[in-house]
C-alpha cells in the first residue's frame, strides 16, 4: 500500500497560523471569522464565494485588530463591564429579543457568555482607540466646507434663485367698468409712466397715484424677495430692465401697474434635502411588560389602525412613551440623520401613509407611519453642518487607512502555517 501524503490530510487539532508580536493567531480564530464573513457575503447576495480569498481576508483583519488592540492596552484604554452590560443589550435589542433569551441563542450557536463578552471588550477596545488615535486627528475648516457646499450645489443643477425689489403704482380698474372708462385710466397710467422715465420721482408719484391697497407709502416699493415670488407678470414685465429703469404699463385683473427695478441681485443658493415627516408611537419595556409584550400589543394596534376601528393619533395620545404623544405622535419634518439609524432606515423605507412593523430600537419598540415627503431648501446652518461632516467623514475614512497601515507597519508579524 502507498504511504499518505501527510500534507493532505486535514489537521484535527487547532494551531498556530501567524503572531503578532507574540500573539498568536489561531486557525479557529481565522475559521470562525471567515464563516461570519461568508454570511455576510451571502446575505449581500453574494454567490461563489472564494474560500481560500476569504480565509486571507480573515486572516489579514485579525492581524490587523490584534496590532490595534495590543497599542490600546499599551495606551492604558479598559473597558467598564457597565459598557459591555449596555453594549450586550444593544445587540439584543438589533435582534429583537431580550437578553436572556440572546443568550440562549449564543448557546444553542456554541458560544459562551464570556467569549461572547470577550468579543464585545474587544470591539469596544478597537473603537476607542480608533477615536483616540484618528478622530481628533481630523479638522474641517471654513474654506473647505464652502468649497464643498459649492460642488454639490452645482451638482445638483441648483443656480441661486435671483431675488427682485420692484416698486409699484397701481391705477385700479373697478368692476364693470365700460370700455370707456377703461381707456381713460390707461390714459392716466400712461401719464404716470411718462412723468416717471423723464426723470420724475418715482416715491412721489406712488404716493399721489397708485391705489395699491398700501396707498403708495413706502414710495410703492414691494420688497427685495426670490423673483418667483412676484407674479408672471411682473417679472416678464421687468425682465429686460436695469436697476432704476421703468416698465412699459402692463394690465391685469386689478388695473395698471407701473413698475420700477429698484434691486436685482443674483440670491444664496442652497442645496435641497428630502424631508419626512412622520408619527410613531413608542412602548418601553419595563418589568411589567417585556420587549416581545411591546411588539405584539403594536401589532394588535397596527392591525387595528389598518382595519380602520382606530386612529394612529388618537392611540399615540392615549399610549405612546414618548413627548411626541401630545400632538398624536407627530414628529414634524425631519431631516436626513436627525433620527437614530434603526428608526430612520425603516422611516426611509415606507410609503406616505404606511405602515412598519414594530421596529426595535435603543429607545424602545416603535410602529412608525409615514405621512408626506418633501424637497426642501436646507437652512444655511443646516447646510454647514452636513457639509461639514461629510467632509469630516471622508477624512477620517483616509486618516483610518493610514493609521492602519502604520499600526501593522510597526508590528512584528510571523506567518506560520496557512489557515485551513
Amino acid at each position: 500500500m502507498a504511504a499518505q501524503n501527510v500534507s493532505n490530510i486535514p489537521r484535527q487539532a487547532d494551531f498556530i497560523v501567524a503572531v503578532v508580536n507574540s500573539e498568536p493567531i489561531t486557525n479557529q480564530e481565522v475559521q470562525a471569522l471567515r464563516q461570519r464573513m461568508a454570511r455576510e457575503a451571502s446575505s449581500r447576495g453574494a454567490s461563489n464565494v472564494d474560500t481560500a480569498q476569504l480565509n486571507r481576508q480573515a486572516l489579514e483583519q485579525l492581524i490587523n485588530e490584534k496590532a490595534q488592540l495590543q497599542q490600546a492596552r499599551e495606551n492604558g484604554i479598559k473597558i467598564e463591564e457597565e459598557a459591555i452590560d449596555q453594549a450586550e443589550m444593544n445587540v439584543a435589542a438589533n435582534n429583537q429579543v431580550t437578553r436572556d433569551e440572546f443568550r440562549k441563542r449564543l448557546a444553542k450557536d456554541g458560544l459562551t457568555v464570556k467569549a461572547f463578552r470577550d468579543q464585545l471588550r474587544d470591539q469596544l477596545m478597537l473603537t476607542r482607540v480608533r477615536e483616540r488615535e484618528v478622530e481628533t486627528r481630523v479638522r474641517v475648516s471654513d474654506v473647505e466646507v464652502e468649497q464643498y457646499l459649492q460642488v454639490q450645489i452645482q451638482a445638483q443643477g441648483g443656480q441661486a434663485p435671483s431675488e427682485l425689489n420692484l416698486a409699484m403704482i397701481l391705477i385700479s380698474v373697478p368692476e364693470n367698468s365700460s370700455s370707456a372708462q377703461i381707456k381713460v385710466l390707461q390714459e392716466r397710467a400712461e401719464d404716470v409712466a411718462r412723468r416717471a422715465r423723464s426723470g420724475e420721482n418715482f416715491a412721489n408719484l406712488a404716493k399721489r397715484f397708485s391705489e395699491a391697497a398700501d396707498k403708495g407709502s413706502n414710495g410703492g416699493e414691494m420688497g427685495l424677495r426670490a423673483a418667483e415670488r412676484y407674479p408672471d407678470l411682473f417679472v416678464n414685465a421687468t425682465r429686460n430692465l436695469r436697476v432704476g429703469a421703468i416698465s412699459a404699463v402692463v394690465q391685469s385683473g386689478a388695473g395698471f401697474h407701473i413698475l420700477k427695478v429698484i434691486e436685482r441681485r443674483q440670491g444664496q443658493a442652497t442645496l435641497m434635502v428630502t424631508q419626512t415627516r412622520a408619527r410613531h408611537i413608542l412602548l418601553r419595556p419595563t418589568a411589567q411588560m417585556s420587549q416581545t409584550q411591546a411588539i405584539t400589543r403594536l401589532n394588535e394596534v397596527r392591525q387595528s389602525i389598518i382595519a380602520g376601528k382606530t386612529d394612529f393619533a388618537t392611540v399615540a395620545r392615549q399610549m405612546s412613551q414618548d413627548g411626541s404623544a401630545s400632538q398624536g405622535g407627530d414628529l414634524g419634518w425631519a431631516n436626513p440623520g436627525m433620527f437614530v439609524p434603526e428608526f430612520e432606515q425603516v422611516m426611509n423605507s415606507l410609503r406616505p401613509g404606511q405602515l412598519a412593523d414594530p421596529l426595535v430600537s435603543r429607545f424602545g419598540v416603535h410602529l412608525i407611519e409615514v405621512t408626506d415627503r418633501r424637497n426642501a431648501p436646507l437652512s444655511d446652518q443646516d447646510q454647514r453642518t452636513i457639509a461639514r461632516n461629510a467632509l469630516r467623514e471622508k477624512k477620517l475614512e483616509e486618516a483610518y487607512t493610514n493609521w492602519v497601515d502604520d499600526v501593522r507597519s510597526r508590528a512584528y508579524v510571523e506567518m506560520r502555517e496557512p489557515p485551513q
